[in-house]
């Protein structure tokens, strides 16, 4: 399934000077388990904001999102309540455009988005960071197996879904094949914007 993106345009200036740290990687890649262990190692931290997305589908309890009716997703994206949104596998998400108050307050503002975004997302922010986290194909495959939700298509597909990553080339590569919690230090790391090898 293609996903279709769509970012609101910004005509005066990029949003600064706080950071937008914008994770993508395919499904199964692990993308909110280490984002919620992130965000427990950095609950202290206020500069740090954990962006909540909308979607159009029931959360699964590894998720920290909020779930909106396919109708009220729709009025709020006409109204221009969203910073972006997209499709994917059958369903809507979106990001608040709260977090532009964080980012120009100089918060450094975490989102589990869509690899569709990144370029308009680049163009709309002064600090936008792409940190991609993926697994092999076998993981992957393993992972989505064991998650068994079936409002997200047929496995196969999922594997399948190829998305035009020529303006998403990330900053950061995390190999989530390892330990959950020694991904999540490593990306506990690049929120921070302290030094990490890789």
């Amino acid at each position: 399934m293609n996903e279709l993106p769509a970012v609101a345009a910004q005509h005066a200036t990029t949003i600064g000077p706080g950071r937008l740290i914008l994770v993508v990687g395919p499904s199964g890649a692990g993308k909110d388990t280490l984002l919620g262990l992130a965000k427990v190692a950095c609950a202290d931290d206020r500069d740090i904001v954990f962006a909540r997305r909308l979607i159009t589908r029931q959360a699964s309890v590894s998720e920290d999102n909020e779930e909106v009716s396919a109708d009220t997703f729709q009025r709020a994206a006409a109204a221009g309540d969203y910073v972006m949104h997209w499709d994917a596998h059958g369903h809507r998400y979106a990001l608040s455009r709260t977090i532009d108050d964080d980012i120009r307050a100089g918060h450094t503002v975490i989102a589990n988005v869509s690899r569709t975004v990144i370029a308009a997302a680049r163009r709309n922010y002064a600090n936008a960071i792409v940190v991609s986290v993926t697994a092999p194909p076998d993981v992957l495959a393993a992972r989505l197996a064991a998650r068994g939700r079936a409002s997200d298509g047929g496995l196969a597909q999922r594997l399948g879904r190829t998305v035009d990553e020529s303006a998403a080339t990330p900053d950061f590569t995390i190999i989530n094949s390892g330990t959950a919690e020694y991904h999540a230090r490593q990306l506990v790391r690049i929120i921070k914007g302290e030094r990490w090898d890789g």
